[in-house]
């Protein structure tokens, strides 16, 4: 086997990027690795691969996003709990929870403008639930308790808006 299928192209994240969708799964895990490593410099390339056609791709982005930690994608993280594959959803909350309070408001707007989206109901409730933190635990209790009463999907919005109007205070 050569070594251009097990090992990454480079350190231009431009090029680990595309690794991330090689058939190879050490050449993957080198170029996750690799993302990692670089960091900040890497986030909007990462972002960018959270919207590939590849679900594998998208898989390895968010894995990655969620080891370098960066708030910068915050954004493209909550967006990716609408993923049609659970595994990003998954791993998109995960690196939220990583990323930690600053996730909070940005998944409290995804609530109001997706508030009938069982995946970013899902998602938030396990960021929130992971992301026990003594600032936020009493603005999102009643958050919490609309996203596990399965009857309240019409309240999640009100609640969520509630919430971050508490957190203006």
């Amino acid at each position: 086997m050569s070594t251009s299928n097990s090992q990454p192209s480079s350190t231009d994240p431009r090029a680990l990027v595309k690794d991330l969708g090689n058939k190879d799964g050490r050449t993957r895990v080198r170029a996750r690795k690799a993302l990692g490593k670089i960091g900040h410099p890497a986030v909007k390339y990462l972002i960018e691969a959270l919207k590939d056609k590849n679900q594998v791709v998208r898989w390895e982005a968010a894995k990655s996003l969620g080891e370098i930690e960066d708030p910068s994608a915050v954004d493209a993280l909550v967006t990716a709990l609408r993923d049609k594959m659970f595994d990003v959803r998954w791993l998109a909350a995960q690196a939220l929870i990583q990323i930690g309070p600053k996730s909070i408001k940005p998944i409290l707007h995804a609530l109001i403008e997706h508030p009938q989206s069982d995946d970013v109901r899902v998602g938030a409730h396990h960021v929130f639930h992971d992301l026990r933190t003594r600032d936020y635990d009493d603005v999102l209790k009643h958050v919490m308790v609309a996203l596990e009463d399965s009857t309240l999907t019409l309240g999640i919005d009100l609640e969520a808006k509630k919430a971050l109007e508490e957190m203006q205070k």
